[in-house]
């Protein structure tokens, strides 16, 4: 799709002198837009509304108590499509340990429960968010058991699968009756494609789904898809230390997002799935 004066009157915006189609993800249709006052970043969902960015806004808000991130502007509907228009970010490079920091920052914003006040039902992978007090509890039945009910649909899954994910499951909520965890502001998504700096260095975040959780779900994120720079822990370990034996712990969590992958993408995630299954029931 291409913009139009329309657009731009629907989005408040005059005298745009430059608008360009960027990358942006692989569900929306992204474009920076120049005006002579500033550069803007539109995401548009077509066959949408604009109700598909609440939970991206809700995210951007509250990270953005305590951390960098876009600032958004303008959300809503236009002909059949969604949109959020927000700051344009000019990106550069920054140091890992200061990313680092501001990560471990986010998780010291706290909530007495983990979840969220609502659902995320109009995702490909949907959350139940419903408070709970146990994070053992929260984490197999509100995350783990709701993707394998997808991913079963779309027949992705077979009796190993399920035994490994029984034995778990049964081990993650034996763990937590006697280990307490504070929740902790979660990004939710947090691999190398939405963090970055800015021109300035500065780092920022970015593409949230938050929701307040373990912060070791956030960190096995990191870990997953090649791992963030060595400096990064550090910087995150001198702002807010872990706990004893997360490292051993990361696979749990890993089985999340390899499991949303699986729903998500197909039976190419299913080995790797099995593999990280296989090492959580070893420690």
């Amino acid at each position: 799709m291409e913009l139009n004066q329309e657009w731009f009157d629907q989005l408040g915006l005059a005298n745009v002198t430059d608008c360009q189609s960027v990358s942006g993800g692989d569900i929306n249709q992204s474009f920076s837009i120049t005006t002579p006052q500033q550069k803007y970043f539109l995401k548009v969902q077509s066959d949408n509304n604009g109700s598909f960015f609440d939970h991206e806004i809700e995210g951007l808000k509250l990270i953005g108590s305590v951390a960098n991130t876009p600032q958004p502007l303008k959300s809503g509907d236009f002909g059949n499509s969604g949109y959020l228009l927000m700051n344009y970010v000019d990106f550069g490079e920054g140091h890992d340990m200061e990313l680092g920091q501001m990560v471990a920052k986010m998780h010291e914003k706290h909530n007495k429960q983990f979840g969220l006040d609502h659902n995320i039902l109009n995702a490909k992978n949907p959350k139940i968010n419903t408070w709970q007090d146990n994070w053992g509890e929260f984490y197999v039945n509100q995350r783990l058991e709701v993707l394998v009910k997808e991913v079963k649909s779309k027949f992705y899954w077979n009796q190993y699968r399920e035994d490994l994910m029984v034995q778990l499951e049964d081990k993650i909520l034996d763990y937590y009756q006697n280990h307490e965890v504070v929740p902790s502001l979660m990004h939710g998504d947090l691999w190398s494609g939405n963090v970055g700096y800015q021109a300035d260095g500065t780092p920022i975040l970015f593409d949230p789904d938050v929701f307040y959780g373990n912060r070791e779900m956030d960190l096995a994120m990191t870990l997953l898809f090649g791992g963030f720079g060595r400096e990064f822990y550090l910087g995150y370990a001198q702002e807010y230390p872990l706990e004893s034996g997360w490292e051993e712990r990361i696979p749990w969590y890993q089985t999340y997002y390899l499991l949303a992958h699986l729903n998500l993408f197909g039976e190419g995630y299913g080995p790797s799935l099995e593999n990280s299954m296989r090492k959580s029931i070893d420690y």
